[in-house]
């Protein structure tokens, strides 16, 4: 069967998160909704990066394998014409422009496929992902109600921009992150490897962006929430780096608000 990659960007605000949960709107939900309708079955997919709660994406990758005709419109007819009269292949699929287009005008505002592609035979946005990148957006200037879902907004005195910039510098390599996801969480293997990380100006804004090959539940946000605290004063650049040694959750910082931070990333072989 071929497989449909599917380039994603959403607003993650008033979402569950990706992961499809009973009882809850999320965008795994919303996504194979659509996908029911446009294919005639509810197909299984893989997605690069399960996003947590008010996560936003700008490059969000899924993959799903497609029915071919026979099984999206007479896997049942055979057994209807025991006579031995032909029996009718089920609609022929979409072409990738018009079932992107299909999507669109099923999904909510806040969703929308940017691209729809036959991918590779065997292609798996999850396992063939070789890393993800993030921005988190730290609003240092004065309140902007239009940007008010998308940045978190630092409040006092200015932020000391070397502490920062030595904390972020500090998590590039191969280090213990256990210190930055919840005690108890899933994960039973917390190194990772970061392949870059460094925060830059725009404007008014302090762009955090990280980029690693995988990344722990909550991670990014307990590290922008404890390098907020170094810029703050309320610790050291050397008690930060001595957490990615495999300090325990309790020793590090806050969990940062989701809502400032998105996925924009994703890099392939």
């Amino acid at each position: 069967m071929p497989t449909l990659r599917l380039d994603i960007e959403y607003d993650g605000a008033g979402f569950a998160g990706w992961a499809e949960q009973p009882g809850y709107r999320t965008i795994e939900g919303v996504l194979r909704d659509a996908l029911d309708v446009v294919l005639g079955g509810r197909p299984e997919v893989r997605v690069a990066g399960r996003t947590d709660a008010g996560v936003h994406a700008t490059a969000q990758v899924v993959s799903l394998a497609l029915p071919n005709r026979r099984e999206a419109g007479s896997k049942d007819l055979s057994r209807a014409r025991p006579n031995g009269a032909p029996v009718r292949e089920g609609p022929a699929l979409p072409e990738p422009r018009r079932l992107r287009q299909s999507l669109n005008g099923l999904l909510p505002d806040a969703v929308a496929v940017r691209a729809a592609t036959i991918a590779p035979e065997g292609f798996d946005a999850r396992t063939d992902a070789l890393s993800r990148t993030y921005d988190y957006r730290v609003l240092v200037g004065p309140p902007s109600p239009l940007r008010r879902r998308h940045t978190l907004r630092h409040m006092g005195p200015p932020l000391d921009r070397g502490a920062l910039d030595a904390c972020a510098a500090a998590c590039v390599g191969e280090h213990d992150f256990t210190a930055f996801t919840p005690t108890g969480s899933r994960h039973v293997f917390f190194r990772r490897h970061v392949l870059q990380c460094h925060w830059r100006d725009e404007g008014d804004e302090l762009v955090l962006r990280i980029e690693a090959n995988a990344f722990l539940h909550h991670m990014v946000r307990v590290l922008v929430g404890t390098m907020l605290q170094c810029g703050r004063g309320r610790r050291t650049v050397d008690d930060f780096t001595s957490l990615l040694k495999g300090a325990p959750r309790s020793a590090a910082g806050v969990t940062a608000l989701p809502h400032a931070l998105t996925l924009v990333g994703v890099r392939y072989p």
